[in-house]
């Protein structure tokens, strides 16, 4: 089977969208399935997208996209994002009478009130307001809306859809011989216990509410993004250690002694199952995301006051327990298959 993908969301990007479309990839090709992504960096045209600088957007993107699509003549499409290329590319499945598949992969609605009510405060319920409004009209017109979590799909189902489409879920993975518990190689010298966040720097991940809570060991907040040097200053005495990737990233973890994910707008949180094959446990609020991943004690405290989390997912941790349950209930082999299996469905 021919498999398009659709994403203004691809390399040189590092983020969850890119890794879990990298991981599927390689699980359906294993399978024998051709695939192929079209992304920004397909298009000569592109502008930074306004608080992400790293992310370009395509300009203009439709002629181009529809010769990219017929060349490869897909039996799927699948599109990824809502934003320039997922527009046009919905516009070519419309005009074309093809089906489509599509994914929430990001609170946009919150994402955006977050960004506004930053300047503006009196706008953030009707920016959010708004931002779903976007986002049905995205995806009304899907064969499948496909997304992450059990806890998301019931938003997305409780929302008022003119057409409301299918909403199905699929799960994510770990590469687990990566993500391994192990020897503590970092942070010798830091006050214990070190809690660490990981992820992108910017407003909508909540981290300076970690960066605020009552702890008194080591804060570590492993990432980068636009509000990394204004968080630095405010904080410093905690320990910013930019992006880190592969071994090195998996070294971070298991030298650290909890996980803290402070965001209430992530649809999953990839960051968290690999905390958790580390053998750390996991502080969070009660929200989508940590909601269906930290579901017994051993895996870490769900509380709206962070430090109490922290404390409580200390007193129950069993990183042996947190690894096996990564091992039994994630995995990139199962993720592709729920996904080929609505791809497959809504094939045109």
């Amino acid at each position: 089977m021919k498999i398009l993908i659709i994403s203004d969301a691809w390399h040189p990007q590092i983020n969850g969208v890119v890794r879990t479309y990298e991981h599927i990839i390689e699980e359906l090709e294993k399978s024998g399935h051709r695939t192929n992504v079209i992304g920004p960096a397909d298009f000569p045209q592109r502008v930074a997208m306004p608080g992400y600088a790293e992310i370009k957007l395509a300009l203009f993107p439709y002629g181009r996209l529809k010769r990219k699509i017929e060349a490869f003549a897909p039996d799927a499409i699948h599109i990824a994002t809502e934003g320039p290329l997922g527009w046009a590319a919905r516009k070519y499945c419309l005009r074309h009478k093809r089906n489509f598949t599509t994914c929430y992969h990001t609170q946009f609605p919150d994402y955006l009130a977050e960004r506004v009510g930053k300047f503006f405060p009196f706008l953030k319920k009707a920016t959010k307001k708004l931002g779903i409004a976007y986002i049905k009209k995205f995806h009304e017109p899907s064969a499948t809306l496909l997304t992450g979590t059990q806890s998301m799909k019931e938003q997305l189902e409780g929302w008022k859809w003119k057409i409301a489409p299918p909403i199905h879920t699929y799960t994510r993975g770990v590469d687990l011989d990566l993500f391994t518990p192990g020897a503590k190689t970092l942070f010798e010298d830091l006050p214990k216990p070190v809690a660490l966040y990981v992820g992108r720097i910017a407003i909508e991940k909540n981290i300076e509410e970690f960066l605020d809570m009552d702890w008194e060991g080591s804060k570590v907040v492993v990432g980068h993004g636009p509000d990394l040097e204004m968080l630095r200053a405010k904080h410093p005495n905690a320990i910013f250690t930019g992006k880190k990737t592969g071994k090195n990233l998996a070294n971070h973890y298991r030298s650290a002694d909890l996980f803290v994910f402070p965001s209430v707008t992530d649809t999953f949180g990839i960051v968290l199952i690999e905390a958790l094959a580390c053998g750390l446990p996991i502080a969070a609020h009660d929200a989508i995301g940590p909601r269906d991943i930290v579901t017994e004690k051993y895996l870490g405290s769900l509380h709206e006051d962070l430090s109490i989390a922290a404390t409580q997912a200390l007193e129950h941790a069993d990183p042996q327990k947190c690894r096996a349950h990564i091992i039994e209930n994630y995995s990139w082999e199962l993720a592709a298959s729920q996904f080929l299996e609505v791809v497959q469905g809504t094939a045109s």
